[in-house]
């Protein structure tokens, strides 16, 4: 066989056993806190209409996607995100709904990105969608659960850093930034390149109080206290608002009781041009890359024929358990499987107490000996079984604990 085809392409690889164990665990645990907050679940397909995720909705960019074609000639896609599949669904099956809708979910996205060597171009996000509510306060509950989410993972140091998308799209209409310069502006704040923002700024007559603030933008982060002095500074009706609105949202994390979680990022942009409001990132120690990430989005769901204000919120379960594993609470399995070795006159008895041990919720293995001699505790160890019955006599069993390594013989009648 060709060794080529025992390995996965770039950007991909295989989960099993203990790892796909504990990301089931994580996983699990996650998706009982979306529940415990009232969120549906909902299932998208794996791919769809490449016109789903076009330049026009504001999300990943063509290059950066899988795509192929149907036997009609549609252009298909992979998904790269879930948030527009999700406003797609709104927009169908909730058309005339005007209270709010709450999904949630757990799915794969693929993002074709040469850049991200050594990074995941698969990767899992678990997550929850908020729709047709625009009040502060479904801002509040979705950081509230982003972060009770992350604490349910096991981390406990964190931060939520929130930003305002508003607060630069109204700086770059009081500054008269077009759209193209805008982009520019947003890449180079995202880097922290403080001289690259004043280079592109510096040939413009602009108030020096708004001057001041675009040049700090990068800067631009930490308590909210410490950035309300912007408001001093500019006059754009959006910008302001986009500040008030981070201030209503602080005082409900006060009420939440959730308030140290959570730092505030002026500069904070996002790749994904469909935010509208507030957006936010968790960060943790063990990776340089958000553990969660989300935003406001009130003109995505419109685009699909209704209009809807939406919020949403995603944990990037494949980068939450590399903080975990580094971080040294990584959730470790419990080993529940009990492997039944039996010689072949003793197949009745095995089988009847594997079915018993079964129907009491324990989980069980069968295994034909075919061979003497077979050193089965390693096996276990190996297979991370709990331990070992091995029927080799008529009426009772060697139990082997793979705990303490302990064994003993005891009769099948006092198993449980």
């Amino acid at each position: 066989m060709n060794e080529r085809l025992l390995h996965t392409p770039e950007g991909v690889r295989d989960i099993y056993h203990a790892e796909c164990e504990t990301k089931s665990i994580l996983e699990r645990r996650l998706h009982h806190r979306l529940r415990l907050y009232g969120f549906m679940d909902i299932e998208t397909p794996a791919f769809e209409f490449f016109d789903i995720f076009s330049k026009e909705r504001g999300t990943v960019p063509s290059r950066e996607m899988y795509k192929f074609f149907d036997r009609e000639g549609n252009t298909l896609v992979l998904r790269p995100d879930m948030t527009p599949p999700i406003a797609r669904c709104m927009a169908k099956y909730y058309r005339t709904e005007e209270l709010p809708v709450r999904f949630c979910y757990v799915g794969d996205t693929f993002v074709n990105n040469s850049s991200y060597q050594g990074k995941l171009k698969e990767v899992t996000q678990l997550g929850a969608e908020l729709i047709n509510d625009p009040t502060v306060e479904a801002d509040a509950e979705m950081i509230a659960l982003t972060v009770e989410c992350l604490l349910d993972a096991g981390l406990t140091k964190f931060q939520v850093e929130i930003g305002q998308a508003d607060f630069f799209r109204g700086l770059m209409d009081e500054a008269g930034i077009g759209e193209q310069e805008a982009e520019e502006l947003r890449v180079l704040i995202e880097n922290k390149n403080m001289f690259g923002v004043e280079e592109l700024i510096s040939g413009r007559q602009l108030p020096d109080g708004l001057k001041d603030v675009i040049l700090r933008l990068p800067e631009l982060f930490g308590t909210l206290d410490k950035l309300l002095f912007v408001k001093d500074e500019i006059t754009n009706r959006r910008a302001l608002a986009a500040i008030e609105r981070l201030e209503q949202l602080y005082a409900l994390m006060m009420e939440y009781g959730l308030e140290q979680y959570i730092t505030f990022d002026l500069g904070m942009l996002s790749k994904f041009d469909y935010y509208t409001g507030i957006i936010f990132r968790a960060y943790t120690f063990g990776t340089g890359d958000a553990v969660a990430t989300g935003g406001r989005y009130d003109s995505l769901v419109g685009q699909f024929g209704k209009d809807a204000p939406a919020i949403g919120m995603a944990v990037i379960i494949n980068q939450l358990m590399l903080a975990l594993e580094r971080q040294g609470l990584l959730p470790k399995p419990k080993p529940e499987n009990t492997l039944i070795v039996y010689r072949a006159p003793y197949r009745s008895a095995a089988i009847a107490l594997a079915r018993r041990l079964r129907a009491r919720g324990g989980k069980a293995e069968l295994l034909l000996e075919t061979a003497e001699g077979t050193d089965y505790a390693a096996y276990a160890g190996r297979m991370k079984l709990s331990g070992v019955l091995y029927l080799k006599e008529e009426g009772c069993a060697e139990v082997f604990d793979a705990a303490d390594g302990s064994s003993h013989t005891a009769a099948l009648a006092q198993l449980p």
